[in-house]
């Protein structure tokens, strides 16, 4: 007999309102992301600016809010000089990062136009690796100065007559990673922090910005590089970053299907940290979280067999292809996410296309969605509203990594049209039915319940086969979650 469970909603529970920034993606100059990717002149359906009109087509579909650039790694090297005026003048770089050429054929302009044409907002980092306040200070000039100004006019020289308006920066990225190029020890990260933050909010007083929190929970100064940081620059910010990646390893699915647990600990983790420095501090302000970046990323897989030469311009790097179970994974961090939207309040899937993302293309021909563009794209669509906090009863199993751990991980959110229940199955064998008990919504009717799961985990969305896997509609007079699937259940009056 399958094991059963239990959703109980109730209209007056409520977690909080969602911010459209949770649904935001991450460009960065990193294997074929930009060239090849969104940015490709010569594609036969290139628009006038160089973008993929098929990839912006996808990236609509997908729902992407806010998409933050042009790092990462990268970051903490690049010039954004490089990136402004006519292409033709720019110059190629090396990037240390990614050991690759950047030719810097894509930059801040034609970011603007991107995030312009696909209806997102633009959240920027800035260079604390290898510069400082003043390179801060000139890019914000840049883009939020009317004119009037030396760099306010260059801007307009360039032809954006209007400023940028970018009103959500990152005060760098992992600068706690030994990685990163001009990386730092907690303290003196902080204080080039809040003296970067408090000279952009004299430029520019509307600004919102993100203090760089640990790159994982699994760093060994976790916890405290976030106590430190925050003593230093805690009245100058808006938002501490958190970063995390999963992946399957050595066979054990149970634990990968429930990463969403390890996110759980990590946001309270940095949660408790912040309220922590705030009562230390007298503060009435409370600190969000900026989950900026998170996926499934396959990091110790071994190499794919594709030739990626160092020093060469856009190879293909990181170019994960993701399964039935990679998605059912994201729905799983979806939730995590929407659940704790009232100290979440932004978030970068990363990345958009062909690193780690969504959307894959081929060079001179086609894109096509992974597994992974549906749960966020159903999310996005009917995940915009009040989070309920529900009751959730359901078996449990055993797992290596989290201990005993629910079958069933769901979240709601109500808005306008109705309710929309987000719901995993992480039992990879059985169905699960399901009851919903909902208090305060008069007699709902389910609307519409759809499912994405397939009878092979391993199967993927592939330039042979783009339509492998997608969302299947799920008939019945009751709710049954098929094994090892995503599910956007839709109730309506």
């Amino acid at each position: 007999m399958n094991a059963s469970a239990k959703l109980v909603l109730d209209k007056d529970f409520m977690v909080g309102e969602v911010n459209p920034r949770l649904f935001g993606s991450f460009v960065e100059h990193l294997g074929r992301c930009v060239y090849t990717g969104l940015f490709e002149p010569s594609h036969p359906g290139a628009d006038e600016n160089g973008l993929r009109t098929d990839v912006l087509d996808l990236v609509r579909e997908l729902g992407v809010t806010l998409v933050r650039y042009p790092g990462g790694n990268f970051v903490s090297g690049y010039r954004w000089e490089d990136g402004i005026g006519p292409a033709a003048d720019r110059p190629r770089r090396p990037d240390p990062a990614w050991k690759t050429i950047e030719t810097n054929a894509f930059g801040l302009r034609e970011f603007i136009r991107f995030v312009s044409e696909v209806g997102a907002e633009p959240m920027l980092a800035v260079n604390l690796g290898t510069r400082g306040v003043a390179e801060a200070l000139e890019l914000l000039e840049y883009c939020n100065f009317t004119g009037g100004t030396s760099l306010s006019d260059l801007r307009r020289k360039h032809g954006a007559e209007e400023p940028y308006g970018v009103r959500l920066w990152c005060l760098g990225n992992e600068m706690d990673g030994p990685w990163q190029i001009g990386g730092k020890k907690p303290f003196e990260y902080g204080r080039l922090a809040v003296q970067t933050a408090r000279a952009m909010r004299m430029l520019d007083p509307d600004v919102r910005l993100v203090l760089c929190g640990s790159s994982g929970a699994s760093m060994p100064t976790f916890g405290e590089w976030e106590r430190v940081v925050l003593e230093e620059a805690y009245d100058a910010v808006d938002y501490i970053s958190c970063h995390a990646y999963y992946e399957e390893r050595d066979g054990d699915v149970d634990s990968f299907l429930a990463s969403a647990v390890d996110m759980e600990r990590f946001i309270d983790a940095v949660v408790a940290t912040c309220d922590h420095v705030r009562a230390v501090k007298r503060e009435s302000r409370r600190i969000e979280v900026s989950f900026d970046e998170w996926n499934v990323w396959y990091m110790h897989r071994p190499p794919s067999g594709v030739d990626t030469p160092e020093w060469t311009v856009a190879p293909r790097q990181l170019e994960d292809i993701y399964t039935v179970t990679d998605a059912v994974v994201v729905g799983t961090l979806l939730i995590t996410l929407l659940s704790r939207c009232d100290r979440v309040g932004a978030a970068c899937l990363a990345q958009l296309v062909n690193v780690i993302g969504p959307i894959m293309t081929e060079p001179a021909g086609p894109a096509w969605r992974q597994t992974t563009f549906h749960p966020f794209a159903q999310a996005s669509r009917w995940g915009r509203g009040t989070v309920l906090r529900p009751v959730v009863v359901s078996p449990t199993h055993e797992t290596r990594a989290y201990g005993e751990v629910p079958l069933l991980h769901a979240t709601a959110v109500l808005n306008d049209g109705g309710v929309t229940v987000f719901a995993v199955n992480r039992d990879t064998a059985r169905p699960m039915p399901l009851e919903l008990e909902l208090r305060g919504f008069g007699e709902p009717r389910v609307v519409e319940h759809l499912a994405l799961w397939d009878d092979d985990r391993h199967a993927a969305n592939t330039l042979l086969h783009q339509e492998r896997v997608r969302p299947r509609l799920v008939s019945g007079e009751s709710l049954v979650l098929p094994p090892l699937s995503w599910n956007t259940i839709r109730l309506g009056a």
